[in-house]
């Protein structure tokens, strides 16, 4: 009987095949007459199996006699770090032990000339590397420039933008090589040559660069219109109306044309940036600040077509100079606002440091008018004061140059006010700043003219002076006086000094003569010559205090130093053998407010001496009464009359001289007062030979509380001001006793009584002077 046949293997379900299997499958058995090669490819697969499994064995053997090998040669790597080590401990044992060495010398061979020979080599191997490395790199940026800029040379007016994406990446490769350049001016000093091989080849890529940025930005500026005409009007009817406003073309650029003009405006500020960098490190160790800044160049771009169709109006305003300042301040007013709506967020973008837009706009427009000044009205005007001098006729030149002052003081005002209201945060003092912002800048150029000026100011100044001396009404106040300088807070030192200086003499003069007439005609015994010599005295007060407030400001501070420098070499010339300097001053005005001090001081002097002349006349017969002093103590409970007339005539001048003195001087003149009545009652009564009892002890003392009484109006306590006649009258009140014991004790019992005033033989004096009766 036949076995029962066996069934075939059954096939996996088609889901649980990978991909790669079923793609296989389907590549092989595409057809299904290719089902009778399924034997044959399912043999060629169990070959293939059967190859793959012995070349997995031969791998994994080979990987552990791979991973034996690697043991070993890890041991030995091992024991050759360790011999190192070691070899390194025992060099570090010979470095300890120098001269020690037992091997005749070799050691300190090796360590003393072969190590240190071969790192000087391999550092000078590294070094030439590190040379070849950066050289043949910016050479290969610069080549990348150099092409840049000739592919540019060769643009066509169709390609203009192309042209000007060329011309942002020469940039900033520029950029890129301006970086490399720099670190290797501070980590590698001594290669010079690089260094200047390098900015050569980088100028003469500028040279080309630069002047064809500028030439593409006017060109394009014009394109857009700019500048904007000064007037639309055409029409000759004056009636026409109000002329509409004229377009800003830069406000009104739209789309494409705005982007354009952008990018073009920030190649050109970042060409200037690039610029101020290599200046910047080619300056390094220099007064980088001074050279460095420069007004931005695309700034300058607008300001000069405006400022050159502005200047076509100008020859027909030459006696009209105030049309020229109106013009220009309206145009720079009426532009300034897109300055910072527009461009300033481009520089900005820039990174160009320290620049603002609004201010570069302003300052281009006030050298635009200082130049046309400098070149057309001014020498005209310089002219004709020539010729007038070289004539001697009169003519209104002087007039005409005055007039022009004024109008740039009003102008530059008018530019700070504009300024100011900007928010621009930069200080109005800084020197730089002050002569871009001002017209007045020209006449620093120009030292003949600034003389010119100053004579003029001078003479004009005086003969206002004049008029104000002998006007009587302007010396009735304390604190007000005739105005000495007029004009800006920029005066430059050399202007002050031709103008102010003799201006200040001339004035200080004209006190002079007026004092030395009052004291003159009535010796100042007269109310009227008083009051007169303290209005002169607040007038010279007022004038001091004005030139102090003048010298303490930071611009006449450096002013100052830059004089007292001049002024301490050539003394410390002419002075001692030591070289030391006497006298120096840190001030413009130091000599002036000298000498105004000294006047001042002299007749504060004269007032005093004044008052006290007349107490002593008055008080004469108060003096020269004897018999005053020697009545009983129930006599003596009176005041002298004599005194209270000298009292009152000293009160009496003292309320004029308070009245008419400003308060400072009548302090000093006060005090100095109180000072001379001290010692003239005390020299004049106290230590004469005049005798005192008890009753005229305490009349003297009656009287003394009523003197007091009159300075008590200046100070609360008087007595502190008459120290010897304070101390006298305390040497009277004393008893008996206490005047032996001062006689015996001398100076030691003079300062346990506190009289420290009074000499030991004036205490003795006046102590003689005392008669005690029982």
């Amino acid at each position: 009987m036949d076995p029962t046949p066996t069934a075939p293997p059954a096939l996996p379900p088609a889901s649980g095949l990978s991909p790669a299997v079923i793609s296989f499958l389907d590549g092989e058995l595409r057809e299904r007459e290719a089902l009778s090669l399924a034997a044959g490819l399912a043999a060629d697969l169990e070959t293939r199996c059967r190859d793959l499994d012995r070349s997995l064995a031969e791998l994994r053997s080979r990987l552990e006699v791979n991973l034996a090998a690697y043991g070993s040669f890890s041991d030995r790597v091992h024991g050759s770090l360790g011999g190192v080590s070691a070899k390194f401990a025992e060099l570090l044992s010979l470095v300890g032990a120098f001269y020690p060495l037992s091997d005749g010398g070799g050691g300190r061979r090796i360590l003393g000339e072969e190590l240190p020979a071969l790192a000087k080599e391999v550092a000078r191997v590294e070094t030439v590397r590190a040379y070849a490395e950066t050289a043949l790199k910016l050479d290969s940026l610069i080549g990348d420039v150099e092409e840049a800029v000739s592919s540019t040379l060769k643009r066509k007016h169709s390609f203009a933008q192309s042209s000007e994406e060329v011309r942002m990446h020469a940039i900033r490769t520029l950029g890129e090589i301006e970086g490399v350049i720099t670190q290797v001016s501070k980590l590698r000093p001594r290669w010079t040559h690089l260094v200047c091989a390098v900015d050569h080849r980088i100028d003469r890529a500028l040279a080309i660069l630069r002047p064809q940025a500028i030439a593409d930005h006017r060109s394009f500026l014009s394109s857009l219109g700019w500048p904007p005409p000064l007037s639309t009007s055409t029409s000759a009817n004056p009636d026409a109306g109000r002329l509409p406003a004229v377009q800003n073309p830069l406000l009104t650029m739209q789309g494409d044309l705005k982007r354009q003009y952008c990018e073009n405006f920030l190649s050109l500020c970042h060409l200037q940036e690039l610029q101020r960098k290599r200046r910047s490190r080619q300056l390094e160790g220099r007064n980088r600040e001074i050279a460095l800044h420069q007004p931005l160049w695309a700034i300058e771009e607008l300001v000069n077509p405006v400022s050159l169709a502005s200047e076509r109006h100008f020859p027909k305003w030459i006696d009209k100079p105030e049309f020229v300042f109106a013009l220009v301040f309206k145009i720079t007013r009426d532009y300034v606002d897109s300055m910072d709506e527009l461009l300033q967020p481009l520089v900005d973008e820039a990174m160009l440091a320290g620049y603002s837009c609004r201010e570069e706009w302003i300052a281009s427009m006030v050298s635009a008018l200082s130049t046309y000044l400098a070149k057309e009205i001014l020498p005209l005007y310089a002219g004709q004061l020539e010729e007038e001098s070289i004539t001697g006729v009169r003519s209104k030149a002087r007039t005409s140059w005055l007039h022009l002052i004024d109008l740039m003081i009003s102008f530059d005002k008018q530019i700070r006010s504009l300024v100011a209201n900007s928010g621009i945060s930069f200080s109005l003092t800084d020197e730089r700043n002050l002569q871009k912002l001002s017209s007045l800048s020209v006449f620093c150029d120009r030292p003949d003219w600034l003389e010119l000026w100053a004579e003029i100011e001078l003479s004009d100044t005086l003969d206002k002076l004049k008029a104000d001396v002998d006007d009587e009404r302007n010396w009735t106040k304390k604190v007000q006086g005739a105005v000495l300088m007029s004009g800006p807070e920029d005066y430059r030192s050399k202007f002050l000094k031709l103008v102010g200086a003799p201006t200040i003499q001339k004035f200080l003069d004209c006190l002079l003569v007026r004092c030395q007439e009052a004291e003159g005609l009535t010796a100042l015994t007269d109310d009227s010559a008083l009051i007169k010599v303290a209005n002169s005295v607040n007038t010279a007060r007022y004038v001091e205090s004005v030139l102090r407030e003048w010298c303490e400001d930071v611009f006449f501070i450096e002013m100052g130093l830059g004089q007292g420098d001049e002024l301490g070499k050539s003394q410390a010339e002419e002075g001692d053998f030591d070289g030391t300097v006497y006298g120096t001053g840190s001030g413009v005005f130091d000599e002036e407010i000298r000498k105004l001090e000294e006047f001042r001081v002299e007749w504060v002097e004269k007032i005093s001496v004044v008052v006290l002349r007349g107490f002593d006349v008055s008080s004469r017969d108060y003096m020269r009464n004897r018999k005053q002093w020697q009545e009983k103590s129930e006599e003596g409970s009176t005041v002298s009359r004599t005194l209270v007339d000298a009292l009152d005539h000293l009160q009496g001048k003292m309320s004029i001289i308070e009245e008419s003195l400003n308060g400072m001087d009548f302090v000093t003149v006060w005090r100095k007062v109180a000072e001379g009545v001290d010692q003239s009652i005390t020299h004049g009564l106290l230590m004469s030979n005049m005798k005192f009892y008890n009753g005229g002890v305490e009349r003297l003392s009656s009287d003394m509380e009523v003197l007091f009484g009159v300075f008590r109006a200046w100070c609360l306590r008087p007595e502190g001001f008459f120290p010897r006649l304070c101390e006298g009258l305390k040497l009277l009140r004393m008893g008996e006793k206490q005047v032996k014991d001062s006689l015996a004790g001398g100076l030691g019992w003079l300062k346990e009584e506190g009289i420290s005033y009074l000499r030991v033989f004036e205490a003795e004096k006046i102590a003689k002077n005392r008669v005690f009766t029982s």
